[in-house]
């Protein structure tokens, strides 16, 4: 068979996928589905350990038990999310419910990880077969859960394994070198968090948080230290973006600009960014500083839960992190006037301070320009 005969064919296979709303593609798949998963994680893990830590107030109990219902629901809650990013029909996002709730439980440490790569496969495949036949009610969830669940038997612990061993070795090389570490894990997941893909999401997969992990009911073995570290560091980075964003361009934005970027998301700055990628260096460079500050002076760790890590001041869901691990988690030592100290100078005054200062520095020399940060 030449090119000439599969040409005709590579055609229909291309209008089938268009038909079937199937794109192929780093954004659909690496971003809009890793948000998506994010915002799965949100209403469930997340909403879950604030209610948790509310029930930790005497009379309030039964906040505690509403946070663990929301907790328990994380892997179908992300799935759904996912399925509804990649606009599957009604019986696949349905299905995809069990899908999460699978690939959760089977990828253990990496269950966040092993359900957005579970979930894609078993969606698409789920959108292929939607509405082809006259028994669509029993082949679409069939298709679709049937794909999930093989595929979270034979792969997901793998994946859990993978992400296991990953996370150990940042926890043990940010506690050997919390310097270094300080400053990667900072710049990179505060360069995540303004790019268009999710820091809360990869910090989630990749366990950044000193909260201990179960797999099947045994504790991991990881350096839970080492990520609390790593986990404090995120948080330094993503601060330091979106306070960094808000201070500098200010002038240019107003009140409003410091409220959308300082407790939104600096995401809204890309296009800018695309224009004039200087304006990127003030406050990545403030997230090499503050991150090493963080692990390295003041000890900064998060004992909640691992997506706090990659939210920053957004919501102030970052710092609140913090202070939910220091009363409702695993934090092994006493709270003191320290760690508030840290906590203040690394997530809201040094990113204001330093961001300010190196943006004024490159305004004087003509790398930043009038209106290179104003928000449309």
């Amino acid at each position: 068979m030449d090119g000439t005969d599969q040409a005709p064919e590579m055609g229909k296979f291309k209008k089938f996928l268009k038909r079937k709303d199937i794109e192929i593609s780093a954004k659909r798949y690496g971003i809009d589905a890793l948000g998506a998963m994010a915002l799965g994680l949100f209403g469930s893990l997340l909403i879950g350990t604030i209610f948790s830590a509310i029930g930790m107030i005497p009379y309030l109990g039964v906040f505690a038990d509403i946070g663990k219902f929301a907790q328990a629901v994380a892997g179908p809650a992300m799935a759904v999310a996912i399925a509804h990013a990649l606009k599957a029909p009604a019986f696949v996002m349905y299905s995809s419910a069990a899908v999460g709730y699978a690939a959760n439980t089977m990828g253990g440490a990496g269950g966040p990880l092993a359900v957005l790569i579970i979930t894609v496969i078993a969606c698409e495949l789920g959108k292929c077969v939607s509405k082809e036949t006259k028994v669509d009610i029993i082949v679409t969830p069939f298709v679709t859960v049937f794909v999930g669940g093989i595929l979270s038997v034979l792969i997901a612990p793998y994946i859990g394994v993978a992400v296991g061993y990953l996370s150990s070795f940042i926890g043990w090389a940010t506690t050997l070198q919390p310097f270094v570490m300080g400053i990667v894990v900072s710049v990179i997941i505060g360069v995540a968090l303004t790019l268009p893909i999710s820091s809360a999401a990869i910090c989630a997969a990749l366990l950044l948080s000193g909260a201990p992990v179960y797999v099947n009911g045994v504790l991991s073995e990881m350096d839970y230290g080492g990520l609390a570290l790593a986990g404090g560091a995120a948080v330094a980075g993503c601060c330091a973006q979106m306070v960094g964003f808000a201070v500098m361009s200010f002038k240019e934005n107003g009140i409003s600009g410091l409220f959308s970027q300082g407790i939104g998301t600096s995401m809204i700055q890309m296009p800018n960014i695309v224009k004039n990628p200087r304006i990127w260096i003030p406050p990545t460079l403030a997230s090499a500083i503050t991150g090493p500050i963080a692990t390295c002076v003041f000890g900064l760790k998060m004992y909640g839960a691992a997506i706090n890590s990659g939210m920053g001041t957004c919501g102030l869901l970052g710092p609140i992190g913090i202070i939910l691990g220091w009363y409702g988690g695993e934090y092994p030592s006493t709270v003191g006037f320290k760690d508030y100290l840290g906590l203040v100078l690394v997530c809201f005054v040094l990113p204001a301070v330093l961001s300010f200062v190196f943006c004024e520095i490159l305004r004087k020399i003509s790398w930043i320009k009038e209106n290179d940060l104003k928000l449309d």
